[in-house]
């Protein structure tokens, strides 16, 4: 992990919202580091999740830092609403339509920074390590997804991994993993380089929460 902190974060794409402030207690209490946010807007995922409203309820239950995946088209148009809920990262996809404009993914990332925020660029199982390699000097964040975006309770995708090892080889910076992430595959991620852990069935399913963050940690 080229020394870098292990984060855990609970993805809160499997909490039980009809409980969210207890959900969002609950896994704070048993020591998770960041709290991840799943935001998808149907078009980019077949999926629709939380907005700008949800983040803010949850900024305000929580003094965690709140990961922010957008899993949408257009991340541009929503980085102000975001930030003005309370998000510490945003981290869209270099996949997304809204990002094929030369220049657009720098533009966003320098309006992240200036909102003293931190950002990330996400990749797809099937999208090469290299579809990043032109933005990691300005990145803080890197998200490789370990399954399909879209749905929890997937299975972990291991031809992943040697992407992780790829991107710890050029870049220092923090390597986050998401999808199928539990004890066994997350030593994996680990060795391969990757120091944030996102779970989220395997967190929020669990009858012993602070246990099983402590199975990611590896105690």
């Amino acid at each position: 992990m080229s020394g870098r902190r292990l984060i855990i974060a609970p993805s809160l794409l499997a909490c039980d919202f009809g409980r969210l402030s207890e959900e969002v207690q609950k896994v704070e209490e048993a020591g998770a580091d960041w709290l991840h946010v799943d935001v998808m807007d149907g078009h980019f995922v077949p999926n629709l999740t939380m907005g700008p409203a949800v983040v803010d309820a949850i900024r305000r239950c929580s003094k965690l830092p709140l990961d922010i995946h957008l899993m949408i088209d257009h991340p541009a148009q929503y980085v102000r609403p975001f930030l003005d809920a309370g998000s510490s990262s945003l981290t869209p996809h270099v996949e997304a339509a809204g990002l094929k404009a030369p220049g657009s993914v720098e533009m966003l990332v320098d309006a992240v920074h200036r909102a003293k925020a931190r950002a990330g660029l996400a990749i797809r199982p099937k999208t090469a390590a290299e579809a990043l390699k032109p933005y990691l000097s300005v990145l803080d964040l890197v998200l490789v997804m370990t399954v399909e975006p879209g749905f929890g309770g997937q299975q972990f995708i291991p031809q992943a991994l040697p992407k992780v090892r790829q991107l710890r080889q050029w870049y220092q910076g923090d390597i986050s993993v998401d999808g199928g992430i539990t004890e066994e595959t997350g030593v994996l991620c680990r060795q391969a380089g990757a120091n944030v852990l996102v779970a989220g069935t395997y967190v929020f399913k669990s009858s012993a929460t602070r246990h099983t963050i402590q199975t990611l940690r590896g105690a």
